[in-house]
């Protein structure tokens, strides 16, 4: 389900902007997905426990 909200022109600017990365945090590596246009909208797993991007094909 989307939440985006859609104008006549233009998206709304509540639009959102998702990113992943791989990150140290506590001696171990996470795979951490966030939205970098809100605060505190943020999750992460072990890397080892994460799926590669051909298991998501």
């Amino acid at each position: 389900m989307s939440t985006d909200v859609w104008s006549v022109d233009e998206r709304s600017v509540d639009e959102r902007e998702v990113v992943s990365t791989v990150d140290d945090a506590d001696g171990a590596a996470q795979f951490v997905v966030a939205d970098i246009a809100r605060d505190e909208a943020w999750v992460s797993i072990e890397e080892t426990d994460a799926c590669s991007l051909d298991e998501w094909r």
